[in-house]
């Protein structure tokens, strides 16, 4: 098993850095080589009106996480995004934290290719499954 190229601690401080994600409170809880779980706390913020968590939370978890997993496996100074996303939303969640996992099944040099699951953390139940592709920002790198 290869390890990880990033800590824990190096994802919390990339959605630290991250203004746009400030909002949803993700937490990172772990990761792998090709893999990042997040903790998205519950908050009435990412409710619906008729008491549901909002599909954007979930499917912003499965982003992020896929975002983060990739790092796991590139490093952190790479530049992807999103190409698409399919979601499949299998129950509503209500009044529980989310917890997310995204693993990277194939990574090229320019595109990335993944699945999410999103669970309620206290039913663990299955909320939403997600197949998500990443594509490279060419010149994105660092300086």
């Amino acid at each position: 098993m290869t390890d990880p190229l990033v800590t824990v601690d190096d994802l919390k401080e990339i959605l630290a850095e991250s203004p746009f994600l400030r909002h949803y409170g993700f937490v990172v809880t772990a990761c792998a080589h090709g893999e990042c779980e997040l903790m998205v706390p519950f908050d009435e913020s990412i409710e619906r009106p008729d008491g549901i968590i909002s599909g954007m939370a979930i499917m912003g978890a499965a982003d992020v996480a896929m975002w983060l997993a990739i790092m796991t496996m590139r490093g952190l100074d790479e530049r992807w995004v999103t190409s698409d996303m399919q979601t499949a939303f299998l129950r509503s969640g209500r009044a529980e934290s989310v917890r997310c996992t995204a693993r990277v099944l194939r990574l090229g040099r320019r595109s990335a290719f993944g699945a999410a699951e999103c669970r309620g953390d206290s039913s663990g139940d299955l909320l939403a499954h997600h197949s998500v592709r990443y594509a490279k920002v060419l010149g994105g790198e660092h300086s």
